[in-house]
């Protein structure tokens, strides 16, 4: 009894290939496999398999509120939007440029990246080095052009003391140690 179960259960189809999703995908090939573009609903309903015709008037009321398609009377559509074969020249050069454009951001990213390792490479180099690492600092000059808000600590041996003031339109820092 249990394999009766089993059995029933790999014949009907998985919830995602009962979805509206899937359907419409399936309904949007047909149209656009039809001539001039113009697709019989009822012809739909069967080719589809579709038990619920409601399904198929949910997909086109969709498809006819975001313009895709037009009805040409009570149960024909007609596929408004462009196909493959339909794109014009100003659609493909967009597409050309902006694949170029694509290809050259790329190309800086990668040479970004490699620079911002290259950067770490030598801040590791820097604080490993016996000579630099005692030595670490930033130049006030570097701290204006940084631009943001940002909280710096400083570690100075205990019996030092300092106090550093400075106040400009654009720039405000003071630091006690």
């Amino acid at each position: 009894m249990e394999v009766e179960t089993t059995e029933t259960l790999r014949s009907t189809p998985t919830r995602h290939e009962k979805s509206l999703g899937l359907l419409t995908m399936k309904f949007v090939c047909l149209l656009q496999e039809t001539k001039d573009g113009v697709l019989d609903l009822k012809v739909a309903a069967d080719s589809l398999a579709v038990k619920q015709k409601r399904r198929i008037y949910d997909i086109t009321n969709v498809l006819e509120g975001v313009g895709l398609i037009e009805k040409k009377n009570k149960n024909v559509i007609q596929w408004r939007g462009q196909d493959r074969n339909s794109q014009t020249q100003e659609v493909l050069g967009q597409v050309k440029a902006l694949k170029a454009q694509i290809s050259e951001l790329e190309t800086q990213e990668k040479e970004l990246d490699e620079q911002s390792a290259w950067l770490e490479e030598n801040i590791k180099h820097l604080n490993h080095d016996p000579v630099t690492s005692a030595y670490p600092f930033l130049s006030f000059h570097f701290l204006i052009f940084l631009n943001v808000l940002f909280l710096l600590v400083v570690y100075l041996h205990p019996i030092l003391y300092c106090k550093i003031s400075h106040w400009t339109h654009t720039f405000a820092a003071e630091i006690l140690c």
